[in-house]
């Protein structure tokens, strides 16, 4: 029987989970490209084992392929697969398809002390109960209140705001099989197996392998990067990514197989008028309703790729749907074709895939069946005709033809639909804000990470603006517990953007609902806009700009009276409509109350134009009106009527709501 050596870097996730897992049991992924040997890694970590593990992933192919690599060390090890028609779990090394293990429970009922999932994109958060979907429902979902009867003038203002939101479309369940939700269970499979060994084992250890450490509508799957930033705030599935290989480092070590990217020329599909779902699938009704307006596209494409493909060994045709991928292969030669839908019975399936594996079949067209788990290195050629939003699964479609093999030298990828995806550095997370955005770096004032946000910059490379929120830094903590020393790391706390909380003065995300210092409610600065219109003597305006002068308006910034106490600051709306208030500079709780507002925005707008990283605090007026050109500018600003004048009661920074701020498109 073979015996596989390790390559170097597989040998370095290996050390990896060793080293993390000795200094903690919260959960870890490992990031290995397609074609790298995760299951290799896989198998020397279940051959360094002591105690049992259980190894899950979502199809019996991979089931079978991480059995075969373990075995090849001369160890037994167990199968738990339906389609293998095999259930043992007596060995202290398992593999097990998902989908078995989590409709059989029980038959886990001893101590595991390791989880490992491969293809570990696909495990979801657990399913929350009822009460508590209710309790942390979405900003935006609808009240069951009955509506109040508006005012006129949240009426009228509501019109001149001209609300920006959108309907979205539902998020509709993903197509994958292992991460449906049981009868009478609130969470998904791989949840579902996770708790019942915890159960039985509260200090068993998860570890995932992937190549695509994303999934859409959640963005990363885990947390923190062991090279010291945040990748998510939120509760993800995994806690740490605790090795990661680029694509770029096997391609040019001649491990992988070079891919050459070519966009259609002559012909290709437009699929932008379709509106994708959250799980990045477009609706097959509508797919199949625009295919069929361009019958004439399809041929033209399936002809360009016979032309293409006449020296390539294996050619794999990604359709969009079921009713597409017959109308593909009806164009392509019926003896060297073969098509595999979800539908296809497995054991034709098998024998289709054999044959092209032994190359009898030259053209293998498939709908969403063999994006992972499916091993044919010596495919050559990919032709894309199906649209997604979803990184991950154009990553794994390309990662089908990237395998080493006799006589290739690379593997031609052909997309036929538009797909815009950088397949070495694609965008996950924060969507891009507008066309003008790019990638910048912005350098924390706090702790001195440089993170990259989207940005705007200038003609000549200056950074204008950017978008992030908080610094992804993490920085290390050290904490008491009972007699030992616990070091550990967490995210750097400085903002550059945050909602301040009336409560106790705490910053938080401009999305949050609840203080994290204090956990006081917050107010949401779309009711105070609504609160603030039934009132009569109310006032507010979107801010366009505001203006610095002295007290009495006579001194601009330029002639400045350095004797002068007073700053005025002048907000103004697109109309020109004024409210405006004072700060006594000769009052230190004046100037504090200055510095309260506009300080800790300000460090954060000098550090971005200047390069700074010092926090800067106003004292004189001085100082104050050489602000003029970049002190931070609210975007709505609330005043209350007094007797002769309009008191500023709220100014809003940082809005994200419905309601259109200044300078926006209506």
């Amino acid at each position: 029987m073979e015996v596989f050596q390790l390559r170097d870097y597989q040998q370095e996730a290996v050390s990896s989970v060793l080293k993390h897992f000795r200094k903690t049991n919260e959960s870890a992924v490992i990031v290995l490209p397609t074609g790298s040997g995760k299951s290799l890694v896989i198998a020397e970590l279940a051959r360094l084992a002591k105690r049992k593990i259980l190894v899950l992933t979502h199809v019996k192919e991979l089931v079978e392929q991480n059995h075969q690599k373990f075995e090849s060390y001369g160890v037994a090890a167990g199968i738990y697969s339906a389609g293998l028609k095999l259930k043992e779990t007596q060995h202290q090394v398992t593999f097990a398809s998902i989908q078995s293990a989590a409709r059989n429970l029980d038959d886990f009922n001893e101590p595991y002390s390791l989880i490992i999932i491969d293809e570990c994109h696909r495990v979801n958060l657990p399913s929350p109960d009822l009460s508590d979907e209710q309790s942390n429902a979405p900003l935006n979902a609808q009240s069951n209140k009955p509506p109040q009867d508006k005012t006129k003038a949240e009426s009228k203002f509501n019109d001149a705001l001209s609300s920006n939101t959108e309907s979205e479309d539902k998020a509709q369940p993903e197509a994958q099989s292992a991460n449906k939700v049981s009868k009478g269970s609130n969470s998904n499979q791989y949840q579902q197996i996770i708790e019942k060994l915890m159960q039985v084992n509260p200090d068993v250890k998860l570890l995932g392998l992937t190549a695509t450490p994303y999934r859409l509508g959640m963005g990363w799957i885990y947390k923190k990067h062991y090279r010291g930033f945040m990748r998510s705030e939120e509760k993800r599935p995994f806690e740490h990514c605790i090795y990661e290989l680029p694509l770029r480092y096997l391609i040019k070590r001649e491990y992988l197989t070079e891919p050459n990217l070519v966009d259609a020329t002559i012909e290709h599909y437009d699929f932008s008028s379709l509106r994708a779902n959250a799980s990045g699938d477009y609706s097959p009704a509508d797919m199949n309703h625009l295919l069929n307006k361009n019958p004439r596209v399809t041929q033209s494409i399936v002809e360009q790729v016979i032309e293409l493909g006449e020296q390539r060994q294996g050619i794999m045709i990604f359709a969009a749907t079921v009713e597409h991928a017959k109308e593909v292969f009806s164009y392509l030669p019926s003896q060297l074709s073969a098509l595999v839908t979800g539908a296809t019975d497995n054991t034709e399936r098998d024998k289709l895939i054999k044959a092209f594996k032994r190359k009898e079949i030259k053209y293998l067209v498939n709908v969403s069946v063999l994006t992972t788990g499916f091993d044919a290195p010596h495919v050559d050629m990919i032709a894309i005709l199906r649209p997604t939003q979803s990184v991950s699964l154009y990553q794994q479609i390309i990662g089908r033809g990237l395998r080493l093999s006799k006589n290739k030298k690379d593997c031609l990828v052909i997309d036929y639909t538009g797909n815009d995806f950088d397949l070495y550095h694609p965008e996950v997370g924060e969507k891009k804000p507008n066309s003008k955005s790019q990638p910048v770096q912005v350098v924390c004032p706090s702790c001195e990470f440089p993170n990259v946000f989207w940005g705007i910059c200038d003609d000549d490379g200056y950074l204008v603006e950017h978008y992030g929120r908080r610094c992804k830094g993490l920085v290390d903590t050290v904490s008491e517990e009972q007699t030992c020393r616990v070091e550990s790391q967490s995210q750097c706390d400085y903002r550059f953007v945050f909602k301040e909380c009336p409560h106790c003065g705490g910053e938080n995300d401009i999305a949050a609902r609840n203080c994290l210092q204090c956990h006081e409610v917050l107010v949401d600065p779309d009711d105070m806009l609504k609160k603030a219109l039934k009132l009569k003597d109310s006032k507010i305006i979107r801010c366009a700009g505001l203006n610095l002068t002295s007290v009495d308006g006579k001194i601009s910034y330029k002639g400045a009276d350095k004797g002068a106490g007073k700053l005025k600051i002048i907000y103004h709306d697109e109309e020109g409509t004024q409210l405006n208030e004072s700060f006594d500079f000769a009052q230190p709780n004046q100037v504090k109350a200055f510095n309260d507002i506009f300080s800790k925005r300000l460090s954060a707008k000098i550090s971005l134009q200047l390069g700074s990283t010092q926090s800067y605090e106003v004292t004189t007026l001085e100082q104050a009106l050489k602000l003029a050109n970049i002190l931070p500018c609210p975007d709505f600003v609330i005043a209350r009527k007094q007797k002769f004048y309009w008191r500023i009661k709220e100014r809003i920074f940082d809005y994200q709501g419905k309601y259109r701020k200044a300078n926006e498109l209506k």
